[in-house]
């Protein structure tokens, strides 16, 4: 286990149920793009927390997801919350560091998601993560991602990021695809949040 101060925090949210980012479902925009089937092949959920991302991409589109979290909480709540719904033999759950990619998971991802784990990390881990999710992917791998621009704090997490700084942060390895913001978001984040649809160069 990771002794970052920072993981050790995140461990202690999932112990403590402090998770208010949690809304117990996955992302509503996320349900919105799978319903037009555009995910395919091996995808990658870092920071899954509970896993609901993960289980919805696994039983909607039948493809191998795996979840991974710094969080052995978090991965045990989510291998527990599966065990209730329909088994999935498609999905899997890892206690691991994204930044630190074991080399059987490096280049072998055909999809990346992400929902609230780039706006929960430190702003100053952010190129890290832009190259975390480069080296996770094939080439011509996607990011489908939704990014916070304005939550409510200001200090964070979750960290404010604006259109300007996803541009440079991810056009030197990723080509954007598609951005929008979505119509369906969960209660509080109404036009606070952009996706974007990028792919690997």
């Amino acid at each position: 286990m990771n002794h970052d101060p920072h993981n050790l925090e995140w461990q202690r949210r999932y112990e403590q149920d402090d998770t208010p980012w949690d809304k117990g479902a996955p992302a509503p925009a996320l349900v919105t793009f799978l319903h037009e089937k555009q995910i395919s092949g091996r995808v990658l959920v870092p920071g899954c927390g509970r896993g609901h991302e993960v289980r919805v991409l696994g039983t909607q589109l039948n493809t191998s997801v795996v979840g991974l979290d710094i969080s052995t909480d978090a991965i045990a709540q989510a291998k527990e919350l599966s065990s209730q719904s329909t088994p999935d033999a498609h999905v899997s759950f890892i206690v691991g560091d994204f930044f630190k990619l074991p080399s059987k998971l490096k280049r072998s991802f055909d999809w990346l998601v992400e929902h609230t784990y780039f706006c929960a990390i430190e702003p100053d881990q952010r190129p890290d993560y832009v190259l975390a999710a480069s080296s996770a992917l094939r080439t011509g791998g996607r990011i489908f991602g939704i990014f916070y621009l304005n939550p409510d704090t200001e200090s964070g997490p979750p960290f404010a990021v604006s259109k300007k700084e996803l541009t440079e942060l991810f056009d030197p390895h990723f080509t954007l695809l598609e951005e929008w913001v979505p119509m369906d978001s969960f209660s509080g984040r109404e036009d606070r949040e952009l996706v974007r649809v990028m792919q690997k160069r």
